[in-house]
């Protein structure tokens, strides 16, 4: 039988006043866990935090132990509610600065579309703007009963990038992703479940989002990593090399050690023990 993994969410690995802007990692076996600080503002991103973010999820990413990634923000009251725009007079004054923050954003953002395994949004409380452009780029969401969502792009005039639009529209269809975008209406969270935002809608959401990842990582790596290529193809569009490449990754699962192992477990009634060989 495998060792059952506490489902108690990590505590990030170094302390953070209410004041700090910090993105924290926490790892609980093959569970990594990020947590976005920045309370006083609920959580609201600064050009440092969408930084260290890409360099975490690019670190992670080459982690073989890492199995499933939970994101959260500090505190309930908030997952991510935008940008910190109180650094936009000094971050975003000028073309270039603006192209530089970007950068920083897409970057950010596209290493967690394109994480190799099963990322889960434990979403509560606010999340505005670059925070649902961040739980659109996670595999899974549950938030609490708290929790509201808006895209406000359209009532600061701000533009927002396609790769983002895309992601919303392959997840909630036109209509509603439409309806999300140029209403820029507040959704709470049983609105946001009936669009087809949201998994679930959890009186524990730190629980319900750890015991999940906790469960995936129990699962064949090798086959998660596979589905998840898939699922990443097909909303790219189906790319005939990124279809090479997964249908690579399902005969690596059939060539695999865990292949055996699955096989074995099952004749024997037991759990698979998987290493991801």
């Amino acid at each position: 039988m495998n060792k059952t993994t506490p489902t108690t969410p990590p505590t990030p690995s170094s302390a953070s006043s209410p004041l700090e802007r910090d993105v924290l990692l926490a790892t609980d076996g093959h569970v990594a866990t990020i947590t976005f600080c920045n309370e006083r503002r609920f959580n609201a991103m600064s050009l440092s935090m969408w930084l260290k973010l890409g360099d975490l999820l690019e670190s992670l990413n080459q982690d073989p132990n890492i199995r499933a990634l939970v994101l959260r923000g500090e505190g309930e009251r908030a997952f991510v509610s935008g940008a910190d725009i109180s650094e936009f007079g000094e971050q975003r004054n000028d073309p270039a600065s603006v192209a530089n923050y970007d950068r920083a954003v897409s970057r950010a953002q596209g290493a967690l579309a394109q994480f190799a395994s099963p990322v889960i949004a434990a979403i509560s409380g606010i999340c505005y703007g670059g925070g649902l452009g961040l739980v659109l780029a996670c595999d899974l969401r549950y938030a609490s009963e708290s929790a509201k969502f808006r895209m406000p792009a359209a009532r600061l005039g701000l533009g927002y990038a396609y790769g983002g639009v895309k992601r919303m529209m392959s997840i909630l269809g036109p209509a509603k992703a439409s309806e999300v975008f140029y209403t820029a209406k507040v959704f709470e969270a049983q609105e946001a479940f009936s669009l087809g935002l949201l998994n679930g809608v959890e009186s524990d959401v730190f629980s319900k989002a750890h015991e999940t990842a906790t469960l995936i990582s129990q699962n064949a790596p090798l086959t998660i990593k596979a589905a998840k290529m898939a699922f990443n193809a097909a909303l790219n569009g189906s790319d005939a090399h990124e279809v090479a490449l997964v249908d690579e990754a399902v005969k690596n699962c059939f060539k695999s050690k865990d292949y055996l192992e699955g096989r074995a477990a099952f004749a024997e009634k037991r759990n698979p023990l998987f290493k991801g060989e």
